[in-house]
């Protein structure tokens, strides 16, 4: 029987049969279904996430309010006018002039409104050193970035002529044109770079351009479909681009690797002596059947951000979760169309001195790893003994993990100038660049009992020490609503910021505005954002983990029939999340090591990292988890013994895995390079998490522990044999006779 007579059934192989048998059918389609969504996404246009929505609490309270008002928050800026030296007073004719000039010069450029002089508001600081001009700019803030620059050309012409004084202005609309400004092109050279170094990384693992163009390619025309249908999916789960830029990041890594996987079984196929269309086949039912499972994990653990109830990680689990779903489609469709129409010519583009590398290196690595696996499988206990003691010893540092949004000089040291305007304001005015912020709404705002409860409110405010003022009232009568602008006593101190907003909330509030039938007084800002997004996201943690890991064990136990081997896939997946938590905290938090990184001890991991790391790096690490257990399932039910079978689903996963784990880690450690420290502690942390789940989880724990359990791996109890067979893709009757058998390929049920 020649082994062209093997035939392979399940939905991963039946699907790239009938790929294989219909090529143009199935480019044609993929195509088609790309073109599509980007049409239906262009025409429908994204909406992205409100205000309103972002969260839930006071915050999303007082969004609602302002919402239903129909007011529109314009961007404030605020001119800081300080002396430098020791002598000038905000009441001397020099420090005047200055404040004239600054309010003149803005005022001059017809980009602002109301603005308001310190003399008048009484923003001047208790030393009498520092002064404070503020105002809004005209028109929408979301756009008031792109006009505040003739704003702080004014301002800067006004510093060249006191030279005795700092005249710098910060605000909403000058943050954001300087953020943009700096970061900006980091992010976008940031996305761009990970497609060459893929790409690379590629050439060198397959030594041949066409092979090395087909996963990036995949990922790519993947990413292109998401992108238009996140635009559809928008209109009922709105989007965002922070979820557009985490599904560039997993829709490179998973579709990379799904694509990997399947091209490097093919091509080990062919290597063996298959001829094309039973080495796609056996592909296609062995590492299809692989990507299939791993996909629909990794789909699981994104959909476990819906249940935080936070617009933002909803969006960005969905966007996940589609391009997951795409890339795992393209991978077991239209991929083996491509093979099957390229044939030989997927090694076309070879580079002499590559093909050489490659050849030896995969000796090399073949080498390497069975090394490492003699000594594992030899001392099993050693080897979980020490390789589970390292990263319950890297983890430790978690244990006192500290989580908030970081703060301006936190986020960006003193990389910017406008950082070191933001913390000398803080010194001058606590709280005064970051207010809470009351929004009162009442059935008539002028009613004097309403009047009374705002102004006994402010000054409650002060004499209860959450503030030291001064506090700003702005009345938009005819909405009945009024914004409060209390500066907390803390200022960037998060946490006595936070007791600040506690006072405010649970004791000051109460006694005044609380006492007033009809009165709806929501307290807001960013240190009120901060706490009830931490409340939300506290509240989403047990939900969410629960989800994940029912979820994630029930398809492993589906998928390998086996409880032991379910278990061991969770307890393995914990530790190395676990190690990449430990990571975060050492570098980030205490600063051990931050300056190899290039990163900075800001003393805590921002608020939404850890269940977002946890999320992404739970579905991810299923793929390599996947691919090397059903690689020793396969050689297990092919008759190895387990230790055998161990050693065979290792060694020959070796190769694509660590290709696979280098693209990730490369791709992710290049948003490790970022200015902003929470783009350093997301890319470092996926990074750290993906290098240790290849190396010491896949390549060490994972055989270790199989050869301590030996043929208890495949324990099912008698009374879990109901639940629905999901391991074979390929029936006994379809096995081929033994001439299609060898120790690199098995068209065998796995």
């Amino acid at each position: 029987m020649g082994n062209g007579d093997i035939r392979v059934r399940g939905l991963a192989a039946r699907a790239g049969g009938w790929s294989a048998r219909h090529r143009w059918a199935a480019v044609g389609i993929w195509v088609l279904f790309v073109v599509l969504a980007m049409g239906l996404g262009s025409a429908a246009g994204r909406v992205d996430v409100k205000d309103s929505d972002q969260l839930k609490g006071e915050t999303h309270t007082a969004a609602r309010i302002v919402e239903d008002a129909g007011i529109d928050e314009p961007a404030s800026e605020t001119v800081l006018i300080q002396a430098t030296g020791g002598g000038l007073k905000a009441t001397d004719p020099e420090f005047r002039d200055a404040v004239d000039a600054v309010v003149r010069a803005v005022e001059g450029t017809g980009r602002v409104t109301e603005v308001t002089s310190p003399y008048d508001t009484k923003t001047i600081s208790k030393d009498g050193r520092s002064a404070l001009v503020q105002f809004d700019m005209r028109g929408e803030s979301d756009t008031a970035g792109e006009r505040v620059e003739p704003v702080l050309k004014a301002v800067e012409g006004v510093q060249q002529d006191h030279e005795s004084l700092r005249i710098e202005e910060i605000g909403g609309a000058s943050m954001m044109k300087t953020f943009d400004d700096a970061f900006g092109d980091d992010f976008k050279k940031a996305e761009y770079s990970a497609v060459p170094v893929a790409l690379g990384i590629l050439l060198i693992a397959f030594g041949a351009l066409v092979a090395a163009l087909l996963p990036v390619l995949l990922a790519i025309t993947a990413i292109m479909a998401t992108m238009g249908l996140m635009g559809v999916v928008s209109h009922v789960m709105p989007m965002s681009d922070t979820a557009n830029s985490v599904m560039l990041l997993v829709g490179l890594a998973v579709g990379v690797d799904y694509c990997l996987f399947y091209l490097r079984r093919e091509r080990e196929e062919r290597e063996a002596g298959r001829d094309a269309q039973t080495a796609l086949r056996i592909a296609a039912a062995t590492s299809g059947r692989a990507i299939v499972v791993s996909g629909v994990t990794v789909c699981v653990a994104m959909a476990g951000m819906l249940f935080t109830g936070l617009a933002e990680f909803e969006a960005m689990g969905l966007a996940s979760l589609m391009v997951v779903a795409v890339a795992m489609v393209g991978s077991v469709t239209v991929l083996p169309a491509l093979l099957s129409l390229l044939g030989e010519r997927v090694e076309k583009g070879r580079l002499p001195f590559l093909r050489r590398r490659k050849r030896s290196g995969g000796r090399q690595d073949s080498r390497f790893w069975t090394a490492v696996l003699r000594r594992v499988l030899a001392k099993p206990v050693v080897a979980v003994v020490v390789a589970a003691g390292a990263l319950l010893a890297i983890s430790a540092p978690a244990l006192g993990m500290k989580t908030q949004q970081l703060t301006l000089d936190q986020e960006f040291g003193d990389s910017l100038p406008i950082v070191q305007t933001y913390n000398r304001l803080n010194d001058a005015f606590p709280g005064g660049s970051e207010p809470a912020e009351v929004i009162v709404k009442a059935h008539d705002i002028n009613a004097p009992e309403v009047r009374s409860a705002i102004a006994d409110f402010r000054d409650r405010a002060i004499s209860s020490g959450a503030s030291r003022g001064p506090v700003e009232i702005k009345l938009h009568d005819a909405q009945n609503v009024a914004f409060v602008y209390v500066p907390l006593v803390g200022g960037s101190d998060q946490d006595k910021a936070g007791a600040s907003l506690d006072t405010l909330r649970d004791e000051v509030r109460p006694a005044t505005l609380g006492k007033v039938d009809g009165v709806e007084a929501p307290i807001t800002g960013q240190v009120a954002g901060s706490e009830d997004f931490n409340d939300q996201l506290a509240g989403a943690v047990v939900p969410v983990f629960a989800f994940v890991v029912v979820f994630a064990f029930v398809l492993m136990l589906l998928s390998f029939r086996s409880l032991t081997i379910a278990i061991t896939s969770i307890v393995l997946n914990l530790l190395s999340v676990g190690a990449a938590y430990g990571i975060l905290v050492a570098v980030f938090q205490h600063g051990w090591g931050a300056s190899l990184v290039g990163a900075e001890g800001v003393g805590a991991i921002i608020t939404w990292l850890p269940l977002f790391l946890f999320v992404i790096l739970f579905g991810l690490s299923m793929d390599y988890h996947v691919f090397v257990v059903s690689r020793i399932r396969e050689a297990r039910l092919r008759g190895l013994a387990t230790k055998d079978a161990i050693r065979h689903g290792v060694v020959t996963t070796a190769g694509v895995v660590t290709s696979a784990a280098v693209i990730m880690v490369a791709v992710f450690a290049i948003f490790g390079t970022l200015s902003m420290q929470s783009m350093k502690q997301m890319g470092v942390g996926l990074a750290a998490a993906v290098l240790i789940d290849a190396t010491i989880i896949r390549g060490v724990l994972l055989p270790a522990v199989m050869a301590l359990l030996g043929e208890r791996n495949w324990y099912l109890p008698k009374w879990l044999h109901r639940l629905p067979d999901l391991t074979h893709d390929e029936t006994p009757q379809a096995v081929a006779a033994p001439a299609a058998r060898d120790d690199e390929g098995e068209p065998l049920k796995v």
